[in-house]
């Protein structure tokens, strides 16, 4: 893994921004941030609540979203009575400092939400899952400011270190660094990034979080629910602080003011002395992701059926709450080792895939994995070891159990977003969806009756032909060929030129300015094309 070369691909369209991640080379994860999303995960809202629902032992918040917001009671915060109070004082302008309150006391694990909320009361809430299908966005009252190296928490007054840190050692170094700078009434979390940094960065970081508190407060006052009083970083942004880190390569970024916000944020939190080489401002006239080679893998890694190597692929069934992903082995098949042998190798390269996958189209919930049937338990355990090994890379919560009895793997991922889907299929340009053609037979009289058309009726001055290389020698072939009589008969001479990527019933006319004439039932309309 310390040869692992890591880079991120930004190109941005006026709808959207796509960021893909790469490892060495290959792609694994995709994000796309539409410019209409308005309730991503992190966001903080002063809601209303609408509905209190005690056979769930929730409440459905109103936060402006089309759907009412899902307030689950094992989502509110020990520390939600202090908070709401302190809220409170602050919208009416009263003091903004959290000792401005009396501290309640801590919310039992096991209460009921009604005893906490009622319809109509104003509450902070933060989104942690993001609208899914037809639900509305899931939400906490646990609110936290996440930074490059901690996490801010209210009302927390302690100290939490990630797990992912093992060294025990470290675990107490960056504890006594935290705790002497600590803000009074915040906790914080160190997260695993933090590990070998300086109290100096651990300061900064803490500050920057601070700081931003302080804008929601200011934005409280006053307020009206429901409104939004702190926006998390756009996605763009979020993944740079989540995923880049020293062994990364570079960012490439293909839009010139995108390029300078990511620079800026690259500063932020690193001492500028190397991002300069890292954030790369790409220029070439070939869109970005086909330089990268990662449109063609977008093309090959998204769909129903995946294919691997050696004539393994995989059947991915998506539903709203469960994914099925069946391991076929196809037509490999090693004469010199057993079919226990092959059934190991084609598993473990089927599980390589599987959790590039998961990473790749940000697959939630339950994952069934139904591998090729291996009778030895050593078989069994390795394939197990192997795909825990593999979703160590994985930054979203996950849980990974050992093959049942049935030769099935459970997965659970954590699910905060949609399922990315990815239509690879395009309409067929020759018979436009149909299913059906014209005879072959038949394509020199469509082209001269089009051809007619476009002199005669739209009276076009020049036209060109753009069709397959076996079409294009059929009309040139020959002294006197079918282009040349077409030049007698019209007294205009007819470009032709071939494009080895049409199919071969497929032909595009362009005029004189060389915009695609779009042919819709016969009657041409004119275009711009990509040329």
């Amino acid at each position: 893994m310390a040869d692992l070369t890591k880079e991120l691909i930004i190109t941005k369209h006026p709808a959207e921004v796509q960021i893909a991640l790469l490892e060495n080379k290959r792609l694994v994860e995709l994000h796309q941030e539409k410019s209409t999303e308005q309730f991503s995960v992190g966001n903080i809202y002063v809601g209303k609540v609408r509905k209190i629902m005690p056979g769930l032992n929730a409440a459905f918040v109103n936060i402006g979203c089309d759907k009412d917001a899902f307030l689950h009671y094992l989502d509110i915060g020990p520390n939600t009575l202090t908070l709401n109070e302190f809220v409170k004082g602050v919208i009416a302008g009263g003091k903004r400092s959290l000792g401005a309150v009396t501290r309640q006391p801590a919310l039992e694990k096991n209460g009921k939400i009604s005893d906490v909320l009622s319809s109509g009361q104003s509450i902070l809430v933060q989104i942690a899952k993001e609208c899914i299908s037809t639900k509305g966005p899931r939400i906490t009252t646990e609110i936290s400011f996440a930074g490059r190296y901690t996490v801010l928490v209210p009302y927390g007054d302690k100290v939490f270190v990630s797990q992912k840190i093992k060294g025990s050692a470290e675990r107490k170094r960056l504890r006594q660094i935290v705790a002497g700078f600590k803000p009074r009434n915040f906790g914080v979390i160190v997260r695993t990034v933090a590990e070998g940094k300086t109290a100096e960065d651990l300061e900064k970081d803490i500050n920057q979080l601070v700081k931003k508190w302080q804008v929601m407060i200011d934005k409280l006052v006053g307020a009206e629910p429901p409104v939004k009083v702190a926006s998390e970083l756009d996605r763009t942004s979020s993944l740079i602080r989540d995923v880049v880190n020293d062994s990364f390569h570079a960012i490439y970024v293909d839009n010139k003011e995108l390029f300078e916000e990511v620079k800026n944020f690259m500063h932020s939190f690193s001492d500028g002395k190397d991002v300069p080489d890292i954030v790369k401002l790409y220029k070439d006239k070939t869109p970005i992701f086909e330089h990268f080679n990662v449109a063609k893998q977008i093309k090959s890694s998204f769909g129903k059926v995946v294919t691997i190597k050696n004539g393994i692929y995989l059947v991915i069934e998506q539903t709203e709450a469960l994914c099925v992903i069946d391991v076929n082995s196809g037509n490999r098949v090693k004469s010199s080792n057993s079919q226990e042998e092959n059934a190991l190798q084609v598993n473990l390269a089927a599980a390589d895939e599987i959790a590039r996958q998961m990473r790749l189209r940000d697959i939630g919930g339950i994952i069934v994995v139904d591998f090729i049937d291996m009778s030895t338990a050593v078989n069994r355990t390795q394939l197990y070891k192997h795909m825990s090994e593999l979703m160590t890379g994985d930054r979203a919560r996950h849980t990974v159990l050992p093959l049942s009895k049935f030769g099935l793997m459970q997965i659970t991922r954590q699910r905060i977003r949609p399922v990315t889907n990815i239509d690879i299929l395009e309409r067929c340009p020759v018979c436009q969806g149909t299913g059906k053609i014209k005879p072959a037979i038949l394509i020199e009289e469509n082209l001269e009756n089009i051809i007619n058309f476009l002199f005669q009726e739209q009276r076009e001055g020049k036209i060109t032909i753009e069709l397959h290389p076996i079409l294009y020698a059929y009309f040139t072939k020959g002294l006197i060929s079918k282009q040349v009589k077409w030049f007698f008969r019209y007294k205009k001479w007819i470009r032709l030129r071939q494009n080895p990527d049409c199919h071969l019933l497929q032909y595009k006319f362009f005029n004189q300015d060389m915009e695609e004439i779009v042919l819709w039932d016969s009657q041409p309309k004119t275009q711009k094309g990509d040329d």
